[in-house]
């Protein structure tokens, strides 16, 4: 098996000797991307934000026992973030409750002259409906920014399969967002 470079691995060694630099500068690096990635899983900022903590507190607990070489610090990273969202998402549907909880309105936006902010809620909306293995492909490779390959690893599916959700979830989005689709082109979806 061939030793994978990672572009954290020192960094990650000065975080597991306590370097309060380094912690500082994983933080800086690190947690922006995880709030990301927990915002567009659980579209709740609340909760992302408690998975961005989270996650970089395993991160920080990690790092002395850190084996580089076997996999990207990130990677690891990421699926622990990914793990964390999907452990809320589930209690979110096993959680019983007398009354339905607040929706946003799907409506139009009351003032129409913030359409980018309209436009950017329906879209995180249509995310929020796609199935989680689909969300989960398009936020690692569309807002992430994670190859294919690095997601496939990340997801643990063949680079086929990726790029088989990502299809069929960039398809469900084009469905959703047909109506605003002439005044986005280019968008990226």
């Amino acid at each position: 098996m061939a030793l994978i470079a990672d572009p954290d691995e020192e960094l990650v060694r000065r975080v597991g000797r306590g370097d309060p630099a380094a912690i500082q500068a994983m933080v800086a690096r690190k947690l922006p991307r995880m709030l990301a990635l927990a915002q567009r899983m659980l579209g709740d900022a609340s909760e992302a934000e408690d998975v961005a903590q989270d996650a970089m507190l395993r991160a920080w607990k990690q790092a002395p026992r850190w084996t580089p070489g076997q996999a990207k610090f990130d990677t690891w990273l990421h699926r622990v973030g990914l793990n964390l969202c999907y452990d809320r998402l589930r209690r979110r549907r096993e959680t019983p409750t007398a009354t339905p909880p607040e929706r946003p309105d799907p409506g139009p936006a009351p003032d129409r002259g913030l359409l980018a902010g309209d436009v950017g809620m329906r879209v995180d909306a249509a995310l929020a409906r796609l199935p989680d293995r689909q969300r989960e492909a398009i936020v690692l490779c569309h807002y992430q920014e994670l190859t294919n390959i690095e997601a496939a690893a990340l997801m643990e599916v063949s680079v086929d399969a990726l790029e088989s959700l990502l299809s069929r979830g960039r398809r469900a989005l084009r469905q959703a967002l047909a109506d605003i689709r002439p005044g986005a082109e280019g968008a990226g979806v």
